[in-house]
């Protein structure tokens, strides 16, 4: 039945009603409008009726990339565009989309020219005085030049009123835009002076992401808005680069526009979706972490190729940007030589925060030097909040224990991007060859059994084969999987066990305490490496040894004791490679180790 179905995405949005009504206004064609009020914590203004809306209301947010595709799949049109809900149109503009596209066929994502949206006037209701836009006004303003000052000729501060202008103001006008070596959004001006920028469709870098338009189809072959990303951020990175590496095009359509209100200044005039800098960084860095790597698996085209087609670019061939663009043409050189790409790397780090920093600073020390050199990034789980890592996740509520580690690890785990795992801990201090390997089978855990253990306060060291948790190394997805099971088991047997019966039973808080602790030691700590627990997600383990030992410290505090004669062990047979030592290989002597930690 229609040709195009347009999107309107919104959460708290007081001007959705009124973008409803403007599109209304000036559709042409066979096009109909979903929109999706995504969560309203404030109440919804009034939205209008008419047989060509289709209106969903959702009660609680499920965000804006995850809202979008909920309003997709109700589609059956050609064509769907996505907008803001706080927007205005050009008469006919659905029209002149859907006969543009005949132009330049369909495999091609457009936009219309942008405008700024002059939304609403600010009226002071005492003496009639209008001035632009922003925030709730505090009194009563006038212009002075193009600054707003506090009228001098009224005090009101309290009585105003929004007067409705809906225009686009026509001497902001932007058809071209990039993004940088951060992969943050850009307007790129420079385009206008090419000979092609009196064309009516133009090509653009990348897109604003208010306003896209592409088949139906595509939408979905391309997944433009994989949820993976986050609620909001780096959409128009994500359509650009999904667009031009599959090997279609992202074009400018100069013969229509639309006109999009900005809102820059927080407060009460900030984004609708609660955004944070963290969150925004977090979105920006898995756009890196995909397309730096040509990693996408759509992609026909590496990210080499979409810099070199548009340059020169600002920041990508200037100084500043040379290291970056260095390592985009080493990765599209092995792109188009059929080498795949890498898996990235990652660190998770967790600790109770109560180690001495005696001993726990020079760990993270060491660790943040390799994560340096080697490009590894360190998500650090803790229970105090923490200045390390490139993320903190924080938990000052939960007290120290099985239950919380595993906690801790599992947030880590789901706050990283990066592919391949590699666990450490704040009292081992890591060598940079551990760092060196990559998981041959993503579905195997594999655990470094090359580890001395080294004695406080004397130095002496000691070494077996042995497979722990600080050693472990493996991908992502299937660490997230088991400890998601192993946290819920834990959680379930603390819950339902420890603390309901601990008021009740005569033995006391102290005795459930050390039974929790016993069924911990019965799961045990390294996953698959024995048959104790009938796991619902069942993987394999193998080892292998670095170049170089890590070092684990035994301080007296440790989860785990030590025991450090042979006759200690009732299973000899466990004690493979056996060595006892007072020089570590690619360490020192332990007395030497020991000195870095006072």
């Amino acid at each position: 039945m229609y040709d195009l179905s347009v999107i309107i995405i919104g959460r708290n949005e007081e001007f959705f009603g009124v973008t409803v009504e403007d599109v209304l206004k000036n559709i042409r064609g066979k096009t109909e409008i979903i929109a999706i009020v995504d969560g309203y914590d404030i109440p919804v203004p009034p939205i209008p009726t008419d047989p060509r809306l289709k209106l969903i209301k959702n009660e609680v947010s499920i965000g804006q990339r995850a809202a979008i595709n909920q309003a997709v799949k109700l589609s059956t049109a050609k064509y769907v565009m996505k907008t803001d809900a706080h927007v205005a149109f050009d008469e006919g503009f659905d029209v002149k989309m859907v006969e543009a596209f005949k132009e330049t066929g369909d495999n091609v994502t457009m936009i219309p020219t942008l405008y700024n949206l002059h939304a609403y006037d600010w009226k002071c209701k005492k003496c009639g005085v209008q001035w632009y836009q922003g925030l709730i006004p505090d009194h009563c303003k006038i212009m002075e030049g193009k600054k707003q000052i506090n009228n001098p000729n009224c005090d009101n501060t309290t009585d105003f009123e929004k007067v409705i202008v809906w225009k686009p103001r026509l001497n902001r006008k932007s058809e071209y835009y990039r993004f940088d070596t951060t992969l943050h959004f850009q307007y790129h001006g420079d385009r206008k002076r090419l000979p092609s920028a009196s064309d009516d469709i133009v090509e653009t870098m990348s897109a604003q992401g208010s306003c896209f338009m592409l088949t139906r189809e595509k939408y979905w072959e391309l997944n433009i808005c994989d949820e993976n990303w986050g609620s909001w951020g780096q959409q128009g990175t994500e359509v650009a680069c999904k667009t031009w590496l599959s090997g279609g095009r992202l074009v400018t359509n100069r013969k229509t526009w639309y006109s999009h209100m900005f809102r820059t200044q927080g407060g009460s005039f900030g984004f609708p979706y609660p955004i944070s800098s963290k969150q925004q960084e977090n979105t920006r860095k898995i756009s890196r972490e995909v397309f730096f790597n040509n990693k996408w698996e759509k992609q026909v085209l590496p990210l080499s190729w979409l810099i070199d087609k548009f340059k020169p670019l600002p920041d990508w061939h200037e100084e500043n940007g040379k290291m970056v663009l260095d390592m985009v043409n080493k990765k599209g050189k092995e792109f188009e030589m059929g080498i795949p790409s890498q898996p990235t790397k990652g660190i998770v780090y967790y600790t109770d925060s109560q180690l001495d920093p005696k001993i726990a600073e020079p760990v993270r020390q060491t660790l943040k030097k390799i994560s340096n050199e080697k490009g590894i990034p360190i998500v650090c789980s803790s229970l105090k909040k923490m200045n390390f890592g490139d993320k903190n996740i924080h938990f000052p509520s939960m007290r120290k224990g099985y239950l919380a580690m595993f906690k801790q690890i599992l947030a880590a785990l789901e706050n990283s991007t990066a592919d391949i795992i590699f666990f450490t801990e704040h009292d081992v201090l890591y060598h940079p060859s551990h760092f060196d390997f990559t998981p041959p089978d993503k579905n195997t855990y594999y655990y470094n059994q090359n580890v001395w253990f080294l004695r406080l306060p004397d130095g002496h060291a000691l070494h077996y084969d042995v497979n722990q948790l600080s050693g472990l190394c493996a991908y992502r997805d299937v660490l997230i999987t088991h400890f998601r099971e192993r946290y819920e088991m834990v959680k379930e047997y603390y819950e339902t066990v420890t603390e309901p019966c601990a008021s009740t039973d005569d033995r006391g808080q102290e005795w459930f305490e050390a039974d929790f602790v016993k069924f911990v030691r019965n799961i045990g700590f390294e996953p698959m490496t024995h048959n104790r627990i009938d796991w619902k997600n069942k993987f394999k383990f193998e080892t292998w040894k670095s170049e170089y030992p890590n070092v684990d410290i035994k301080h007296g505090a440790n989860a785990t004791g030590q025991r450090w004669r042979k006759d200690q062990y009732r299973n000899q047979q466990l004690l493979v490679n056996w060595m006892e030592s007072e020089f570590i290989p690619g360490w020192g002597t332990g007395l030497d180790i020991i000195k870095t930690l006072q």
